[in-house]
């Protein structure tokens, strides 16, 4: 009988293909505490050096005696996992000399050691055989079902081995990738990618390997359609623009477009346009610079009635919702905005004259008064000709 212990993932430990874990509020520590074993299997570990790392918090008086508790506790588990068999050939939690140490046994499977072997025999046959290599490497990628002790996402001691196995994870992965683009197996490629992007949603390299297969099978609209989605995902999770390499992409799509399609200009005019336009335009800040300084150089006579606006309010939890519905209301279908900071919003106004910017402060005022719970006196509203001319305040 053999055992198979997951840690790719959730934690779990399995004989022929069943889970032997019992779960209960008494045992998520000393789960716990063997997931710290497990980590440092084979090795000589003082007290001292289990207490800070998984007891540090502790009150106690003596924390020596509830790790030896605890670990009396797990010895018992442990039994419960092989029964009568011989602890040997499985796992053996000793202390000597001082130092306790989980030995591992042949008949223990840990699906890292797996990982870690089939990556190896990869290595080996890429220089010679590449079918084989792509095998090998496709075992491993399968292998990994999540971070390292996924249930255990805190712990700072798990840091280092997990961010070691994550980017083992990822390394193979581009490995794989690249032998597949020999044989131009796009279609597999693009099934490695989503099962990845699964795993780790927000790695760059996947979403570009992805689109770049898509693009290579034709699949230009699902390109683009996964690039809006990507974009918009990873523009949130890192709270900047996607790198540079990354929105290259957007022009490859439309490049591969232009190459496999007759597309007039009638054909673009209707990709271009919005499928419904309500009320003002919300952007991001890199649009509105854009927008902001090609308004500028447009803006060369005194009499132009563009402006320049800034709201500055008090921010709470709920405003970036809540001021983006109500500017879009509130602005006119021509106008634009886009958040400055958590405490700024600017807004491009297009033919706005001094009587109508009157007009659009108490139309603000009056929105902001009826959508939000923020007190207009809490509330400064600055408009600026974009020609150099007089600052107009609400």
């Amino acid at each position: 009988m053999k055992l198979y212990i997951n840690t790719l993932g959730a934690f779990d430990i399995k004989s022929n293909g069943n889970s032997i874990l019992m779960q209960s509020r008494r045992t998520y520590k000393l789960y716990k505490l063997f997931e710290y074993f497990l980590t440092f299997r084979n090795r000589k570990l003082r007290p001292e050096f289990i207490i800070d790392n998984l007891l540090s918090e502790s009150e106690s008086d003596d924390p020596k005696n509830i790790l030896r508790t605890q670990i009396f506790r797990l010895r018992k588990v442990i039994k419960s996992f092989i029964g009568n068999e011989d602890e040997s050939k499985y796992m053996n939690l000793s202390f000597k000399n001082g130092y306790y140490c989980l030995e591992i046994g042949e008949n223990i499977v840990i699906d890292i050691d797996e990982f870690e072997e089939f990556i190896r025999k990869g290595d080996i046959e890429r220089e010679n055989n590449i079918q084989n290599a792509i095998q090998y490497y496709e075992k491993a990628i399968e292998i990994y079902r999540g971070v390292y002790f996924s249930d255990n996402a805190y712990e700072v001691w798990l840091v280092p081995t997990r961010n070691y196995y994550q980017r083992l994870y990822q390394k193979t992965l581009l490995k794989l990738i690249e032998l597949l683009k020999i044989h131009n197996n796009y279609e597999k490629i693009i099934l490695l990618c989503e099962r990845s992007l699964l795993i780790e949603p927000y790695n760059e390299f996947t979403h570009e390997n992805l689109m770049e297969a898509m693009i290579n099978l034709g699949q230009n609209k699902a390109a683009l359609n996964h690039y809006d989605y990507a974009y918009k995902l990873l523009e949130k999770e890192l709270d900047a623009k996607p790198s540079e390499q990354f929105t290259s992409f957007l022009g490859r799509i439309q490049n591969s477009n232009l190459k496999n399609n007759d597309i007039d200009i009638s054909s673009i005019k209707n990709k271009l346009d919005e499928t419904a336009i309500h009320g003002a335009l919300h952007c991001d800040l890199a649009y509105f610079k854009m927008l902001y300084n090609l308004e500028k150089r447009k803006s060369t006579r005194k009499n132009d009635n563009n402006y320049l606006c800034i709201i500055n309010y008090p921010s709470c939890e709920k405003d970036y919702d809540t001021w983006s519905t109500l500017l879009e209301k509130a602005l006119r279908k021509g106008d634009v905005f886009s958040f400055w900071n958590e405490n700024q919003i600017l807004i491009l106004l297009y033919n706005a004259r001094e009587n109508g910017i009157n007009i659009i402060i108490d139309r603000l005022f009056n929105n902001i008064k009826k959508h939000t719970e923020i007190n207009k006196d809490e509330v400064k509203i600055v408009f600026q000709p974009l020609f150099e001319g007089n600052e107009i305040e609400g």
